[in-house]
């Protein structure tokens, strides 16, 4: 299947290379490599379900940190490992090959920060599924399912290190819940809005392990302009250069 090499949006000393028939890097990818928190206390980050390394990569321009993209899928891990040579980042990104569930009970270190965009779709909605095995396995829980990987990311966090993922807003409460029965306390939320005066239809979550209460609902993204081009905020997010 053909490969394409693009730039990683307005990285210009960046390219990344993806695959038609497989999992594609979305805005949803954009919007969580900017939300989760980068402090000086950060020592490992890890991204559950990396799939082409888009994460890694975007998160490479705000951090120097060691970055581990964890991915079950092998021909996905290929393109990660490509993507990694590319852009010089071998020192920096690592990529495991593995079951997320088998990785977690093997690791002989612990994470400060953990970043996932998961599969939004239950195994049962049918009506999402596709045809092509890899964009099941990226958008439906077939290979591990919400509870799995909030269980996953709390086994994997170091006291205080924090969780953040994208997701669909009607599975906000299921989310929350499944946090704290892990011990996982919701700190952060922000609600992503297509455009003004249209419903969230996707938001962001940040939590920390064996945090204290306390959660804030930070200002709304509105990710389009009445004309269907992008926001200024998002561009930013992009690279480009915009005083917002």
């Amino acid at each position: 299947m053909m490969e394409v090499t693009n730039y990683l949006l307005a990285f210009e000393n960046m390219k990344i290379i993806q695959r038609k028939d497989m999992f594609n890097f979305s805005l949803d990818t954009v919007l969580l490599a900017n939300f989760c928190t980068i402090n000086k206390d950060l020592n490992l980050i890890a991204d559950f379900g990396t799939n082409n390394a888009a994460i890694p990569l975007l998160l490479s321009t705000r951090t120097d940190k060691k970055i581990i993209g964890i991915e079950i899928q092998e021909e996905a891990v290929e393109l990660a490992n490509k993507n990694i040579k590319l852009n010089h980042l071998e020192d920096q990104i690592e990529i495991v090959h593995e079951d997320i569930k088998k990785y977690v009970e093997d690791i002989k270190h612990k994470f400060k920060l953990i970043v996932c965009n998961p599969p939004f779709f239950r195994l049962e909605e049918k009506s999402h599924i596709n045809d092509n095995e890899y964009l099941q396995i990226a958008r439906h829980e077939i290979k591990i399912n919400l509870e799995e990987i909030i269980c996953c990311a709390a086994k994997a966090l170091d006291n205080r290190g924090r969780f953040a993922m994208v997701h669909r807003p009607e599975r906000m409460i299921e989310i929350i819940e499944l946090m704290r029965k892990y011990d996982i306390e919701p700190k952060r939320i922000r609600f992503i809005y297509p455009k003004f005066f249209k419903e969230s239809n996707t938001f962001l979550i940040e939590g920390m392990y064996k945090g204290k209460k306390g959660l804030k609902i930070e200002t709304p993204l509105y990710a389009h302009n009445e004309d269907g081009s992008y926001s200024d905020e998002v561009r930013k997010m992009f690279g480009e250069n915009i005083d917002v």
